[in-house]
């Protein structure tokens, strides 16, 4: 039995009754009371959720998606450059900016009015995961932006100047060529927090499957961005210049598969049980056949321009099935009670097991 300050308060125990007015003792114990009460099952509080769904509709998972292949798209645009792949190089980089661009049309609609969105960039909040990933996305979309623009525009100047011999548009295209490594490195470098940091806003709800799954649910987020960008492209890029990502794709399917089923280990038979039935598990089974699919083909067929589309169309479709999957489990956990009520009990058992007896709170970890 576990004590707290306010046993002090509580009203004293009624005493038994006692067999001195004259009544026979039959010797018959009476009946424990509470074994005519049935166990109580939470099925909502005064017609209410125990936890509020988040108010998401499926933009929001739209929006995970989208920012995923922008991210992932921006770090293969990096590494063509890097490389010397130009085809690369450009289809990372439009990659990024219609991911970015797409993405946040979908956060905006979500939001209802667009000036909302821009009224989250008024403030910085550090403890906020929603307020730190908007000011992620502006940076990430600026310097994406400037890339592409860069890519799109240099070319033309330096056929103007040329044409023309004017000094002004050679000056011009010169600096352009200097803000490419500038601008190519900001999109790299805010591409990682841009493919994590929806795991982290989907964890810092009350959410019973997202929450507990903060350890590995951006391990699971980060890898679906790699592949869904080395599916875009797979689709994309001739086969002489699929080489960086067909080797993403193979890693980053093996880290995701890894991480996915870390996270259903960690969280447990109970708050697992969403992300393994219904529309979500149905969702997440053709994800992983997608991933194991799409990755096979894109090592081993990916030389071929035909098969290399397939193979990325199909992990594409794994990092949609995954987003729309992890999002659909977790409203499921929100409105059914006992993924709220069950956890809360299982930790109470375990440090009661543990001979922890002094306190009385049943949701702490």
């Amino acid at each position: 039995m576990t004590t707290n300050p306010f046993d002090a308060d509580r009203p004293p125990e009624r005493r038994r009754r006692r067999h001195d007015d004259g009544s026979p003792d039959t010797g018959k114990r009476r009946r424990d009371e509470s074994l005519m009460v049935p166990d109580v099952r939470f099925d909502s509080y005064y017609g209410r959720h125990i936890v509020k769904p988040a108010p998401w509709e499926k933009e929001v998972a739209a929006y995970l998606f989208l920012g995923g292949i922008a991210a992932g798209s921006a770090l293969l645009g990096a590494g063509g450059r890097a490389r010397g792949l130009p085809a690369l190089q450009r289809a990372g980089r439009i990659g990024a900016v219609a991911g970015a661009a797409l993405g946040g049309a979908a956060l905006a609609k979500d939001l209802g009015k667009p000036s909302r969105a821009l009224n989250m960039m008024r403030t910085v909040k550090l403890t906020s995961p929603m307020s730190v990933g908007s000011w992620i996305l502006t940076a990430f979309g600026s310097f994406t932006g400037a890339a592409l623009a860069i890519e799109l525009g240099r070319p033309m100047l330096e056929r103007r100047s040329r044409a023309s011999g004017s000094g002004a548009v050679a000056l011009l295209s010169t600096a352009m060529k200097l803000a490419d490594g500038p601008a190519t490195v900001g999109s790299a470098f805010f591409a990682p927090p841009l493919a994590a940091y929806t795991a982290v806003l989907l964890a810092d709800t009350a959410t019973p499957t997202w929450h507990e799954s903060y350890r590995e649910l951006p391990f699971v987020f980060v890898s679906s961005a790699n592949l869904a960008a080395s599916g875009l492209a797979l689709v994309t890029v001739p086969a002489r210049e699929n080489g960086p990502a067909r080797k993403l794709a193979a890693v980053s399917a093996i880290a995701e598969l890894v991480a996915f089923e870390r996270m259903q280990d960690q969280l447990g038979p109970t708050l697992s049980e969403p992300l393994r039935t219904g529309k979500a598990g149905r969702l997440l089974k053709a994800s992983r056949a997608l991933t194991i699919g799409g990755a096979l083909g894109a090592v081993a067929l990916g030389g071929n321009r035909v098969t290399a589309a397939l193979s990325g169309a199909a992990l594409m479709a794994a990092s949609v099935c995954t987003r729309f999957g992890v999002f659909e489990a977790g409203m499921v956990s929100a409105i059914d009670p006992k993924y709220t009520v069950e956890p809360q009990r299982e930790r109470l058992e375990k440090r009661r097991a543990a001979g922890v007896v002094d306190d009385s709170i049943t949701t702490a970890r």
